[in-house]
């Protein structure tokens, strides 16, 4: 860092100090936090537009608060960059999101301003609810805070948070951070409220005022405020929270810091839950963010001078890209196919099925939950409903999944994108679990595609049943093979041989096949494309064991549980005695890093196969042999 460039920013190396600054100086260090996060970000990649947003939100909490002592907890956390700056973590920030570097969320194990580790969206108020029950029977005297979304704020759990804080005598503090923005647009009659008061005459002119003659004084800011509001019948979310109990404050400006400081400071003598409103702009003082705040979402490394610039080699088609196109083409060809996404549609692909298809497209915003249990209502009436969820999104809707489409067999697709590792955004993120957790789950399968060409095929098989399927594709792209034109399918439950060997079988589920091959080749081994992990080609998998001595099973997967598990239970039912080597992500969470780095740490490269049969089956393996039939 030059000390130049933020002369005030390189003095602060905790909150202590920050507090230690007149508040004249802090409008200064804010400049100089915006300048250092966008400069960061764009030699890294990270969260951009979101932590653009943050900045004076942040600097006014710990100026306000005693954090650590005060517990700050951040919603979903990929806000968090001014934070972690402010924090200790400074001049760490050029290793944020690699391999051995800072987490790009809050991380308990990290550092101890991050109270609690956060990822997914909506968990924060209960979070904050718990330490200021447990501050509240230990007899301490500290703040918990929670910083929420409106996004986030969507989900149901944060009202299950809000019905029970709102009854307890604690010293919390919710604060909204209404920026009108998640990662995709927000939906919804919550959001749509929010949006008409923040559209209304009176908040602008409310909002002059407490600039002006009340900005010193909130209280009496918001004594006008609601005075006004209920001279004119205005319904404001007052209406709303204190129905649950808070008190509410606000809106304020949130880029303001003449208006967040007075009012934070009020708000830690006030008893009781609070709840705090405060409006910002994401992206906010970097323009080209402003103007594009998904764009600049989560983007990878660029100029700030020049902004994000498109690749003149256009990149290879992602899996994601891959189910965008064969929902298009598939909604064409069945007008029962409806797209269902939680608050995803750019990272799911669905924008331009949206677009050319906006009355079968629902977007329900951060509620899993209500996403899946909206499909299987729509399947029990006829239609077809193609849930776009990420893997480890998934998880937040497993009750529904077994109890609302499993259980009633309903014929609703689920198409999972970012299964297995997803590097930068580690282990919160990354979808290890989907094979454990479906394959157990009576009436549903499983399918594992190893390529895009199939990944395609496979959804057009899974969207033919008359039962729930998952279909499990990577983050990114693969090898590269280019989809077949039309919606053809592939057999049901059906593998197939694509390298014929000798001694030892290689079966693969998913996108591991081609470094399965290439290790196959230094082996002389046979390569099974199992493609499914529910139901398990059993007539396949017992005919190859009855030809070889060994098998092993490959996954990018959690090895417990996983599709390797399923080969032993088959071959057990069978009857069939066989060594069986296990290959798949071990029982930890694996942080964050390049996801060929990290499989390649998990022995899941083409040199980390090879070397773990060789060690395990060291009579079996002939090095160099060439194979005897290589197929498809």
């Amino acid at each position: 860092m030059s000390s130049a460039s933020y002369p005030l920013l390189q003095t602060i190396n905790d909150p202590a100090e920050l507090r230690q600054l007149p508040r004249a100086q802090l409008g200064a260090l804010a400049d100089e936090l915006r300048a250092y996060v966008l400069e960061s970000v764009s030699k890294t990649g990270g969260h951009l537009s979101s932590n653009l947003g943050t900045v004076e939100l942040t600097v006014a909490l710990h100026y306000v608060f005693n954090t650590p002592h005060d517990r700050l907890v951040w919603d979903v956390g990929h806000q968090t960059y001014p934070h972690k700056i402010l924090t200790g973590r400074r001049e760490r920030m050029g290793t944020l999101r690699q391999l051995g570097g800072i987490s790009g969320f809050p991380q308990r194990s990290e550092s101890p301003y991050d109270a609690f580790g956060t990822a997914h969206s909506s968990t924060s108020i209960s979070a904050a609810l718990g330490m200021a029950l447990a501050a509240r029977q230990k007899g301490e005297d500290r703040h918990a805070i929670a910083v929420i979304g409106d996004g986030a704020m969507t989900a149901g759990m944060a009202f299950e948070a809000l019905n029970h804080g709102g009854v307890e005598d604690c010293r919390l503090l919710v604060i909204l951070n209404d920026n009108d923005m998640s990662i995709s647009p927000p939906v919804g009659a919550l959001n749509r409220y929010l949006a008409q008061l923040m559209s209304g005459r009176f908040y602008a002119a409310a909002k002059q005022v407490g600039k002006t003659v009340l900005k010193g004084a909130p209280p009496l800011f918001e004594l006008a405020k609601r005075f006004e509001e209920r001279a004119k019948g205005m319904v404001v979310p007052a209406t709303l929270f204190e129905k649950f109990g808070f008190n509410y404050i606000g809106p304020i400006d949130g880029h303001d810091l003449d208006s967040l400081i007075p009012t934070l400071e009020n708000i830690k003598h006030l008893q009781g839950p609070q709840f705090l409103h405060v409006v910002t702009k994401k992206g906010q003082g970097y323009k080209l963010a402003e103007a594009d705040p998904v764009a600049y979402h989560g983007p990878g490394k660029f100029d700030p001078a020049v902004g994000l610039v498109k690749p003149a080699t256009p990149p290879k088609q992602t899996f994601t890209q891959v189910f965008g196109q064969w929902l298009c083409d598939m909604a064409d060809h069945d007008p029962r196919l409806v797209g269902i996404t939680p608050a995803m549609r750019e990272g799911s692909g669905m924008v331009e099925f949206h677009q050319r298809f906006p009355s079968r497209y629902y977007d329900v915003g951060i509620a899993e939950q209500h996403a899946v249990t909206l499909a299987a209502g729509l399947a029990c009436e006829g239609l077809k409903p193609v849930v776009a969820i990420y893997s480890t999104f998934l998880q937040r809707g497993y009750d529904q999944l077994i109890h609302d489409v499993a259980l009633q067999n309903l014929p609703v697709v689920f198409a999972l994108d970012r299964a297995g590792l997803v590097g930068a955004d580690g282990a919160t993120h990354a979808g290890n679990y989907d094979i454990p957790y479906l394959r157990c789950i009576p009436n549903l399968a499983v399918a594992c595609p190893s390529d895009e060409r199939e990944c395609r095929q496979l959804l057009s098989t899974a969207f033919a049943q008359n039962h729930p399927v998952a279909v499990r594709y990577p983050r990114g792209a693969g090898v590269g093979a280019t989809p077949e034109a039309g919606l053809a399918g592939l057999p049901y439950g059906k593998g197939e041989v694509r390298r014929e060997g000798k001694g030892v079988a290689i079966l693969a589920f998913g996108t591991l096949l081609y470094p399965a091959l290439a290790a196959a080749e230094k082996l002389g081994a046979t390569v099974v494309n199992m493609r499914w992990a529910k139901p398990l080609d059993t007539e396949l998998l017992l005919q190859v064991a009855a030809t070889h001595e060994a098998l092993v099973t490959l996954e990018e997967g959690a090895v417990m549980g996983g599709a390797g598990s399923a080969v032993l239970e088959a071959l057990q039912a069978a009857g069939v005695l066989k060594p069986v080597l296990q290959l798949g992500l071990p029982d930890v969470f694996i942080e964050h890093g390049d996801p060929a780095r990290l499989l390649a740490l998990q022995g899941l490269d083409a040199v980390g196969i090879q070397a773990a049969i060789e060690q395990r089956y060291p009579a079996l393996t002939a090095q160099g042999k060439p194979a005897l039939k290589v197929v498809g």
